[in-house]
């Protein structure tokens, strides 16, 4: 038996490790970012870079032979960045909610349909939205894609909650079926689209389903950023609850935690955050399966630590996916979703396996 003293010792230490450990996922975040800044098609040396932002903020003279350095840095790669932190730590945290939620470590946002539901509605729209786009102003139709994405996830999502959903309660299994079911058919829709494509249109379409932060502009992150950033946040606040549902729905109860108005929000705000994403990137798969269980191989199963260790490490595996995409096949790029998919296919085998081996089949 473990005495008071002892349990307070290991919280502790518990608490110790974890904070050095977000520490260094911090430090690793920032040394990603300052790398990205700088690599890249064309080089911008540390001290250019410096004296270009200190330009942009007013705090040194504006030198017009930069010009051109300075809009790849303000106007291509630092929006690229920052959108590469907000989709890494977005799909990562959604990634610990639907695992802690399923009591699975295999789920992953992708189950829930929002990911295949918002690219399928992006397919429908660049594929046979043609005809709106005489009647749409420019302002709009820049954002017109990403609302589409956004909204075929959001519906994908409500249908298949409702399909789960009976006498106010929901079940996680029908809910998962649901997920497979829907993505099914969101797959077939999107093979469909791509049939009846053109070239072009089917170019786009590669964008969707292979995922990239290429194109991202300050208009569209500050349109749809706010969003991602504030369903991460909201969903972090769910880490009590999900230590509750570690135990059985029957002892959160008893605990005192409403678990089917939980259950209500962690979907919805699952919904509101990969599809945002999907509406910025395309479909980015893996990230949220693979971040997360090796936070909780390393850190164990508290959703508290869970939470930030995994949007930060999130953050860190997209901005360097992104960084080999966009310098691997210089000056092509690769869609982001390969490399992700690369090291995400691997390591789901190796989770069966491990699984298989540990008679959890």
């Amino acid at each position: 038996m473990h005495s008071t003293a002892d349990f307070a010792l290991i919280t502790h230490r518990q608490a110790q490790k974890t904070a050095i450990a977000t520490m260094i996922a911090a430090l690793a975040l920032v040394a990603i970012c300052f790398v990205t800044i700088h690599a890249g098609a064309i080089h911008i040396p540390p001290g250019t870079a410096t004296r270009l932002i200190a330009q942009q903020l007013g705090l040194a003279p504006v030198d017009d032979s930069m010009q051109a350095l300075r809009t790849i840095l303000i106007e291509i790669r630092l929006p690229r960045i920052a959108l590469g932190v907000l989709t890494g730590a977005g799909l990562a945290v959604a990634g610990v909610t639907l695992q802690g939620l399923f009591r699975n470590p295999l789920a992953d946002p992708g189950l829930v349909g929002v990911s295949t539901g918002a690219a399928t509605a992006a397919a429908a729209f660049i594929v046979l939205g043609w005809p709106l786009f005489e009647y749409l102003s420019a302002p709009v139709l820049r954002h017109a894609l990403p609302i589409a994405a956004f909204v075929g996830g959001l519906l994908t999502t409500i249908a298949i909650y409702a399909v789960a959903t009976r006498e106010g309660r929901t079940d996680v299994a029908t809910l998962l079926l649901a997920g497979v079911a829907i993505n099914a058919m969101a797959a077939a829709c999107i093979g469909l689209l791509v049939f009846l494509s053109s070239e072009n249109e089917l170019r786009d379409l590669n964008f969707w389903m292979l995922g990239s932060l290429n194109g991202v502009t300050w208009d569209r992150l500050v349109f749809v950023g706010p969003l991602i950033l504030a369903a991460t946040i909201a969903l972090a606040r769910f880490a009590r609850h999900l230590n509750a549902l570690l135990l059985g729905e029957i002892e959160a109860r008893h605990l005192g935690f409403d678990v089917e108005r939980t259950k209500r929000w962690m979907i919805t705000l699952v919904a509101l955050d990969v599809g945002a994403i999907v509406a910025m990137t395309g479909a980015i798969g893996f990230v949220g399966l693979l971040v997360p269980h090796l936070v909780r191989l390393m850190m164990g199963a508290d959703h508290r630590t869970l939470y930030p260790l995994s949007a930060l490490l999130g953050a860190c595996l997209v901005l360097l996916a992104d960084l080999f995409a966009r310098t691997i096949v210089v000056p092509a790029e690769l869609p982001i979703g390969i490399i992700t998919s690369f090291l995400g296919g691997p390591f789901f085998l190796w989770l069966l396996l491990r699984q298989k081996a540990q008679g959890a089949f």
